[in-house]
């Protein structure tokens, strides 16, 4: 994509907590929407109630504030999604099932029809970012599966917990793009968690 560069200026004025958090999930939106291409800083301005000249003092430019959207998404989704993994009042099924949501599910039928270059820009601008995100993720899956008893059930498959949660993730993905929205996801999550915890709820 012409133009773009991974070194966008920094903000230009520090934000307070609750202004950020108005103007990034209100770029967000925007951004599911429309895409990045089409995106302005017209259009997130309005939807966050703010001036243009108000957002340029914290975004010098559409990368930087695509930048700070996606890691902000991102962050939120994996502390929800480290806070339902750590949750013992849940069965694990649950457990897994919410937070696959929280990182795969959240924005589900959310996406505009032109938002179809987010991918290519998530790529260009922020990719080393969601790697990051990604691993540390499916980390945490991977730690909660080697502690719940299920693995003894695959010891004998030689399967690791690392191979399980990469399993489940990959499922995600698929039902990402073919579901028509969330609730359908968390349908489909509860399928494919509940046939993968199958042998921990026999031996209970």
């Amino acid at each position: 994509m012409s133009g773009m560069t991974s070194d966008a200026p920094s903000p230009r004025k520090p934000l307070d907590e609750a202004r950020q958090r108005r103007l990034l999930e209100a770029a967000l939106t925007v951004f599911l929407r429309y895409g990045f291409r089409k995106t302005s800083m017209d259009e997130v301005a309005r939807a966050a109630q703010v001036s243009r000249q108000g957002l340029y003092l914290h975004f010098a430019t559409k990368e930087e504030l695509f930048r700070a959207t996606v890691e902000y998404t991102l962050e939120n989704s994996l502390a929800a999604a480290t806070a339902a993994l750590g949750d013992a009042s849940l069965r694990l099924e649950a457990r897994l099932v919410r937070a696959f949501d929280e990182v795969t599910g959240r924005h589900v039928g959310m996406m505009g029809a032109g938002a179809s270059d987010l991918l290519e820009a998530g790529g260009e601008i922020i990719g080393p970012m969601l790697a990051r995100h990604e691993e540390l993720f499916l980390e945490a899956v991977a730690k909660t599966l080697r502690t719940s008893g299920l693995l003894a059930a695959y010891k004998t498959a030689g399967l690791t917990a690392r191979q399980l949660a990469d399993t489940l993730y990959a499922t995600s993905r698929g039902l990402k793009h073919s579901s028509a929205n969330r609730e359908a996801f968390v349908a489909g999550m509860t399928v494919a968690v509940r046939a993968m915890c199958a042998p921990l709820e026999e031996s209970a």
